[in-house]
This record gives structure tokens, sequence and C-alpha cells, in this order.
């Protein structure tokens, strides 16, 4: 008869494998020495066989069938096959009458009926042995995701400590992951532009390469970093440091979505692309070059839209006239600084009954929480909804949890605001006064949010609590009363609502 020997491990990380290919061949060729076997071939792979399709494997089979062997030899039948697939495959061999021996030198096997049902029974016991050890590592997964524990290898910008068995902040690589969420908030870049901007930083793949634009998008979508982890389609809170806050988070996926897709880079970037979107129907404003001028314009996909074209000079010195419209007369921003911190005592009791309000929230979602699982366990909810409920409610919490953080931390959630509002605002006038593109997109963006366009006129939300230039005014018109040491009410109100 003539033999195969067939040697296989699971991996190629060798401190995982009882016994080596390299091990596995001396020994055969040891045993088929002593047995006095012929072998005219041998196949080696490190591959997994709880699965069908492996390749080396396959190959074997073939050349058996086409009658070039007639028995193989191996160190035992779990070397073979884990699956039913293979297993039968096997088995139909020795039926047919093509495959006529397999020798191991731990187990026994003559091509009879006894024999074929001891390999059954070998092939079966060897299909227990990885459904059992997927189920108990499907256990551990669940156990650890319950206690907040991340069950895999870390994401860029943590690394996997090995004796704890925890998840830390990389401090090299956690700061460049810092840096990818904050430049991609910003709008200003695609996913290739990014790749090669983190690259040039030091943040690259394994191999030393540039993060292709899947990876980065995968890593911009990933909750992992703001103290949330996504297994199976579902969330669970995380032990783990976040990376982010859950504020710079959903910023980066509200731009994944107006994005859509990675956009080609222009050859002549426009510099107020994704700052505001148009005042009469919400849709995005876009641009393009006309004989030697840029021109903003409603991209119209929501509608039909009356608003016309803006030229790029216009909505410069209406960006000018946004911020001025902000800037204090020359040494109130100082009065008012050197006022803060008269309100800052005022301010400790509200701060303390919105940290109790907050605290409140959480420990009703808590609850919420509790109730939705039992209803999924009562079979009450179906699986879709109870992890759609789920991960509203968890999403809810860690914001809560953030603004607690922030409260406790900064000792009031508008006074450090304001303070660095008051901070810009000194240098609102001479950035209005240089014009530069770059830095009057920047600046714009750190003092409001949610920018429309309308006709030809610029409004937002103020990032300090006020929603218009006339809350604004209410403002200093409150600061010029000799001897007032109160905030107004209207901008009181949504400083400890926003």
């Amino acid at each position: 008869m003539k033999y195969y020997l067939y040697a296989r491990k699971s991996t190629d990380e060798e401190d995982r494998q009882v016994l080596s290919i390299e091990a596995q061949v001396v020994e055969l060729k040891e045993f088929a020495a002593k047995e006095k076997l012929e072998i005219v071939a041998s196949f080696q792979e490190a591959k997994t066989a709880k699965e069908p399709g492996r390749i080396i494997f396959g190959q074997m089979l073939d050349r058996i069938e086409k009658g070039e062997a007639d028995g193989i030899i191996a160190w035992h039948p779990d070397r073979l096959a884990r699956n039913s697939v293979d297993g039968g495959r096997i088995i139909h061999l020795v039926d047919r009458g093509l495959l006529k021996g397999m020798k191991f030198p731990t187990f026994w096997f003559e091509p009879t009926p006894q024999g074929l049902f001891m390999m059954n029974i070998a092939f079966g016991q060897s299909k227990y042995f990885v459904d059992n050890l997927r189920e108990n590592v499907k256990r551990g997964f669940r156990q650890k995701l319950r206690r907040g524990e991340w069950p895999g290898w870390a994401p860029p910008g943590y690394v996997n400590d090995r004796i704890n068995k925890v998840v830390l902040v990389d401090q090299k690589t956690g700061k460049l992951v810092y840096k990818l969420f904050e430049l991609y908030a910003t709008g200003d870049y695609g996913l290739h532009d990014l790749s090669v901007t983190m690259n040039d930083a030091g943040l690259h793949n394994r191999s030393g390469n540039p993060l292709a634009g899947s990876t980065i998008e995968k890593l911009l979508r990933n909750p992992f970093y703001v103290g949330l982890i996504r297994w199976n389609g579902e969330l669970y809170p995380a032990k783990h440091e976040p990376l982010i806050s859950k504020k710079l988070f959903d910023e980066c996926q509200e731009v994944i979505l107006r994005r859509g897709k990675p956009q080609k880079k222009h050859k002549v970037p426009f510099s107020f692309i994704g700052l505001m979107k148009c005042g009469s129907c919400s849709g995005y404003i876009t641009a393009e070059r006309q004989k030697g001028h840029v021109y903003y314009r409603c991209t119209k996909k929501k509608g039909l839209c009356e608003e016309k074209y803006t030229r790029e000079e216009k909505l410069v010195e209406e960006l000018k006239r946004y911020i001025t419209s902000f800037a204090l007369p020359d040494g109130w921003a100082d009065n008012m600084l050197r006022q803060l911190e008269t309100d800052k005592l005022e301010n400790e009791k509200k701060t303390a009954d919105v940290l109790a309000k907050s605290q409140a929230d959480v420990k009703a979602i808590d609850t919420k929480l509790d109730r939705l699982l039992d209803a999924h366990l009562e079979g009450v909810l179906v699986r879709s909804e109870y992890v759609a409920k789920k991960d509203r409610l968890l999403s809810d919490k860690l914001t809560l949890d953030q603004r607690i953080t922030e409260i406790e931390h900064v000792g009031s959630d508008w006074l450090e605001p304001m303070k660095q509002f008051l901070l810009d605002n000194k240098q609102a006038k001479t950035v209005a006064s240089r014009g530069d593109h770059s830095e009057l997109r920047a600046f714009v963006k750190n003092i409001g949010s949610n920018f429309l366009l309308k006709g030809k006129t610029l409004g937002g939300v103020a990032k300090i609590g006020w929603a218009t230039a006339a809350d604004f005014r209410t403002f200093t018109d409150w600061y010029r009363g000799a001897g007032s040491n109160r905030r107004p009410r209207a901008y009181e109100s949504r400083a400890l609502t926003n």
C-alpha cells in the first residue's frame, strides 16, 4: 500500500500547539519506518479543521480518488477532520474502497464495520470537542461583556494588558487616534486625506502602511472610543477609559452621514464647504468656480429651493459681520471675566441641582434597562426591538454620565464655556480684520454651530448658550446695568439646559 503523510496544526502560533507540524512529521516517519509503511508524499498545512475548505487536505483526497495512493498516515483522527463534511468524505472513500488504510500512532483503524464505527466515533468526538470549545468561548465572551471587558484584540489607540487582562489607552497611538477624530469632525478632511495626514503623524497599520479609508471609517464608527462595546450588533457598557467624548463622537457621525462616501479632493479646495446649511430648506451648501469667482449655493437635494448664489467675497464679509456682532467693547471682556468669579459662588447651588437631576436621570435609565431586559427574557420583545431600545438608552446614559463627570470636574456647566467665549471674544475683531479664510472658518466654528445661510445672511447658535444676536444684546444690556450681579433670565435658562 502507498500512504500519504498528513500533518496539520490549527494556527501559526507555536505556543498554542501541543505538537508542531515538524514534530508530527518526525514522529510519523519514525512510526512508518517501524511499521514498514511506504510514504509516497507528505502534505502539511496550518489551518483549522473545524470548518470544511482546507485546500491541501482537499488536494490529498482528490489524489486518493485518482488512485495515486490508498492510505493515510496522521498523528490522530482529529488532525484529519473536526467537521461532519470532511469526516463524511473520508468515510465515503473507505466505503468505496478507494481508501484502504489509515494509520495513527495513537489510534487503531481497520477498514471493517467495527473500524468504521470507531472512526465515526473518533470524528464525532473531534467535532464535539470543537463545538463544546466554541460554546465555552462564547460563554466566556458573554461573561466578559457583562463585566464591561473587551473580549478581543484592542482597537487602534489601545493596547491589551495580557497580565491583568484589561484594555488600556496607548499613550502614543491614543493621542493620534484622538487627533484623527478631531480632524474628521471639522468636516475638512475626506478619508483619503485623513489617511495621508495621520500616516505622516505616525498612525498606520501593523505593516507600517497608511490606514485604508474603510479602516478609518470603521474606526470612526466604533463606539469603543466613548466607552461602549458593540458586539454582534448589541451595545454593552464598558469599563475601559474612553478616548474621546461622546460629543466629539456624535459630531463625527454627523460628518459621516453628510458625506455619505469619501469625496474627491478638489484641486482648489473651497474654504467654507461643510460649514453651513441652507436657511430655507436645510439642504447642504456646495460651491463651484465660475469665471474666476467662487459661488456658494444650496444643493437643492431636498426639493424646490429659491435660494440664489452667494459669491465668496460676500460670504467672507458676512462671516466678518457675524464675528464682530459678538465682539464686546474694549475692556468689557476683562471686566466680565472678573464678574464671573463672583457669579461662581451663586452658581454652585444651581450646579448641585443640575447634578442631582442628572444622577436621577441615570438611575431612571438603569431602571428602564432592567425592565427592558425582563421584557426581552419573557418574550414580550423580539431581539431586534430589544437591541434597538437598549442601544438608545445606553447612548443617553453615556451622555448623562459624561455630563455628570464634566460638572464634577469643572464645577459648573456654563462658567468655563463662558470664560472660553470671552477669551475668544477678545480675538474676534483681530480675526475679522485679517480676513484669512481658514482662520475665519475655524473661529466661526469655535464660537457657534448649526449655521444657516439665508439670502446673504448667516445665522447660527452660539455655543455659549444664546441662540441669536438679540440674546447676545440682552446679555450686554445686562452688563451695562450698574450694580447688577444677575445673569439675564434668557441666558440663565439656556446655560443650564444646553
